[in-house]
């Protein structure tokens, strides 16, 4: 397992490779479907959301408040992040994000952008939404909680060893079309 802590540099990123097993620590962010749309239609974040040099995490946790007030996740896996396609290359190049975080993999705009600009995509592993939420050690913060809700809204979650897989990695590799491949020529010759 490599261990990837924040702050997520480019160095760093494009030292992982397809396959890896990564543990990853330190300063994450979920983002969903409204906020790709409204950030790709020009949308502005609050300035505490420090995107660059950062993972961007596909996901709509659930969180709830403890009894002392504080925000607790309680579920917290991936969602399907083929659904960012259309907006996820543009978010890389202009926010400057080292990592995307989310099941199912991404289409070959996504590939291009993590090549061109030193970014990973992230594979967790999906029906583990608790298991993964014991990762997350403090939610820090929420927000644009009233604008979008709170599945879609931006939680800053601090994280311990959250493990992912490299599925695309800087170098314009990607698991997900080897995988497509192998399993077309395994049809083909049974067809």
């Amino acid at each position: 397992m490599t261990k990837l802590s924040f702050p997520f540099t480019e160095d760093k990123v494009r030292a992982l490779k397809v396959g890896d097993k990564v543990l990853i620590s330190g300063i994450i962010f979920t983002g969903r479907d409204a906020v790709h749309k409204y950030l790709h239609d020009g949308g502005t974040l609050p300035p505490e959301v420090k995107l660059r040099d950062g993972i961007l995490y596909h996901c709509g946790p659930v969180v709830m408040k403890d009894e002392q007030g504080n925000w607790k996740a309680t579920a917290a896996g991936p969602t399907t992040s083929i659904r960012e396609e259309p907006y996820q290359a543009g978010i890389i190049r202009d926010f400057g994000i080292r990592g995307v975080i989310g099941k199912g993999g991404m289409g070959d705009k996504t590939l291009a952008a993590c090549r061109d600009h030193g970014c990973v995509y992230l594979h967790a592993v999906g029906g583990a939404a608790q298991v993964l939420a014991e990762c997350i050690k403090k939610v820090r913060n929420v927000y644009m909680m009233d604008k979008f809700g709170a599945p879609e809204a931006i939680w800053e979650f601090e994280v311990e060893d959250f493990p992912v897989v490299v599925t695309i990695d800087a170098h314009g590799n990607s698991l997900h079309k080897e995988v497509f491949a192998a399993s077309q020529a395994a049809l083909a010759k049974r067809l």
